[in-house]
């Protein structure tokens, strides 16, 4: 990464972007973010469980830090492991989580099952961890599991809508992983994917108590008019479905501590932007709704700026979080980073001072193995000599496609962390 100094807005717009979403990144890595968070030791063993696609990196930043012994595992995305001593790393499959996701959440229980009072658990969670910690109910197969999940991604359901129904089909999550830990002391070191921080958000929930219930979770598949096999129905009609509730007293010697969330990490950008001379503005960490919506009231934002100089004058960025939402309408490549952008290209339809980026902080926006991209004042321009039709693009959900064909596209590989969606726009003065 460069220094502030080396970056300038108005000769490199592009790389002016990419160093926010940098700094970005670079404050939520767990080397920085965990080390000040550690509990003291124990008197009796430490047992390490986590999952998520930060996971694996939070348990080599513990291994470092921690001058006592230590065993346990972890559970993170195919591709985002990283090598630990003690700490064992399983590999699994996001999105839909797969058998790997199942064996790491059967082994994980069987890490915890018989502590003691004198014991400590440190839960390292983090986004992705829904997916790739994954034990049904009895009775649920996990293809009824991951049939209702595709469904809920393809719905247009929300984050916290989703994870609804996760932890009422889920024999680990929604609390059930600190109960099982229970009389041991459990304390929770996360990393925030979720707009708004809700523990219960983060990877579903497993170390902290969950008010929702189970006809909570049957109103949003209702909602979003999800078929349901006849185990999954069955499932959540019986009362083992229900999660574990606050006030349970096997969650009484618990602890969560958030060591990374998407508001710090746009305060780590901002700092950069004004270091650079380019005022920020932080409009929100929580954003949520359709990508392509989100795309079109940004863009009004951006125009208000180059207009009006309101809320604020250029040169600015308006930076945000959070994590939007994509209803499938076509088969293309989507992407809610991707989608949201190529909105917001239509919406500014070719303004000459206005930049923009959109990534996913953990490098994998949607499916694809993609960060996000760029939008420049040419891009539905040179989107054209390239034969795209930018609107055609947006309505069959194939945003990845548009960007690949102008070679705009972010690609980070792995970066082992994951605080949610970050987004900059930047307003060139005149």
């Amino acid at each position: 990464m460069r220094h502030d100094a080396d970056v300038s807005v108005s000769s490199d717009p592009r790389a002016f972007l990419r160093h926010l979403f940098d700094a970005a990144v670079a404050s939520a890595q767990p080397a920085l973010a965990l080390p000040p968070c550690l509990p003291p030791k124990p008197a009796g063993r430490t047992i390490v469980v986590g999952a998520g696609k930060a996971s694996a990196s939070m348990a080599r930043a513990l291994e470092d830090r921690w001058d006592a012994p230590l065993e346990g595992l972890v559970v993170t995305r195919y591709g985002h492991g990283v090598a630990c001593r003690h700490i064992e790393v399983i590999e699994a499959a996001h999105p839909v989580p797969d058998d790997a996701s199942v064996t790491a959440a059967k082994r994980m229980l069987q890490q915890v099952a018989g502590l003691q009072a004198d014991d400590l658990v440190i839960a390292l969670i983090s986004g992705g961890g829904s997916a790739l910690l994954a034990l049904p109910l009895p009775g649920v197969a996990l293809a009824d599991k991951q049939h209702v999940n595709r469904a809920l991604l393809a719905s247009g359901a929300t984050i916290s809508e989703i994870n609804c129904v996760r932890r009422h089909l889920s024999a680990i999550k929604g609390g059930r992983l600190a109960a099982a830990c229970h009389p041991a002391r459990v304390v929770t070191l996360a990393i925030s994917d979720v707009p708004g921080d809700d523990p219960i958000d983060i990877a579903s929930g497993p170390t902290v108590a969950d008010p929702t219930s189970v006809a909570d979770a049957l109103e949003v598949l209702r909602r979003y008019r999800v078929e349901l096999p006849a185990s999954v129905r069955g499932a959540l009609e019986r009362a083992t479905a229900e999660s574990v509730k606050p006030g349970d007293p096997r969650l009484a010697g618990t602890e969560y501590r958030l060591i990374a969330t998407p508001q710090k990490a746009l305060e780590a950008a901002a700092e950069v932007a004004r270091a650079a001379g380019v005022t920020p503005m932080i409009l929100s960490d929580r954003i949520e709704g359709e990508a392509r919506d989100v795309g079109k009231a940004l863009a009004g934002i951006g125009l208000q700026v180059v207009v009006h100089g309101q809320p604020l004058r250029a040169p600015c960025v308006l930076l945000s979080g959070g994590e939007t939402t994509v209803t499938l309408r076509g088969n293309g490549r989507g992407g809610r980073n991707v989608e949201f952008l190529l909105a917001l290209a239509l919406a500014l339809q070719r303004r000459a001072s206005i930049y923009a980026l959109a990534a996913d902080t953990d490098g994998v926006d949607g499916a694809e193995e993609v960060a996000g991209a760029f939008v420049t004042p040419d891009t539905l321009e040179r989107a054209r000599i390239r034969g795209r039709d930018p609107a055609r693009d947006l309505e069959r959900n194939d945003a990845h496609a548009f960007f690949a064909a102008l070679d705009d596209r972010i690609v980070t590989g792995p970066t082992r962390t994951n605080v949610n969606d970050f987004r900059a726009i930047v307003v060139m003065a005149p």
